[in-house]
């Protein structure tokens, strides 16, 4: 696969620093020269070719509602059904599977922590399967940045 210019540029420039605002698109485009359209597109395509998995800002949780980290031991026939109907839950943006007995690991927001619990009882009940709940007791920042050598990759 190949990247252009423009796709390198909108990767190395918001790995960090997407702007929070109402039209981040936008303001991604003027920086970089593009459209709006542009920039929607070209980040659309890199998600569609696994070379992005998400987009979205990274932000300090406690400060945004209520969060929790999350477990369910899944059939390994029903992974894939299971991972779906947790990635369709509400404040549920991604789920991963580990080995252990509780496989299928999923962070899920709020905007209360009252909230968080009816969602996290609502989706115990429709999956079914017992939940470990594991609130944070202390947080860590992990930069999820990666400085990319293009040249090496071409």
């Amino acid at each position: 696969m190949r990247l252009d210019a423009a796709d390198r540029q909108l990767i190395d420039s918001y790995q960090r620093n997407l702007p929070v605002c109402e039209r981040p698109y936008e303001e991604m485009a003027r920086t970089l020269g593009l459209t709006e359209e542009e920039v929607i597109q070209r980040l659309s395509a890199l998600q569609e070719q696994q070379v992005l998995s998400r987009v979205g800002p990274v932000f300090e949780h406690s400060q945004a509602g209520a969060s929790l980290l999350a477990a369910v031991a899944a059939p390994e026939e029903q992974m894939d059904l299971v991972a779906a109907r947790i990635n369709r839950a509400p404040g549920v943006n991604h789920n991963y599977a580990r080995e252990h007995t509780y496989n299928l690991w999923f962070v899920m927001t709020a905007p209360d922590e009252d909230t968080l619990e009816e969602r996290l009882d609502e989706l115990e009940h429709q999956l079914k399967l017992p939940m470990l709940r594991l609130p944070m007791v202390e947080g860590y920042h992990i930069d999820l940045g990666f400085d990319i050598d293009w040249e090496a990759l071409s």
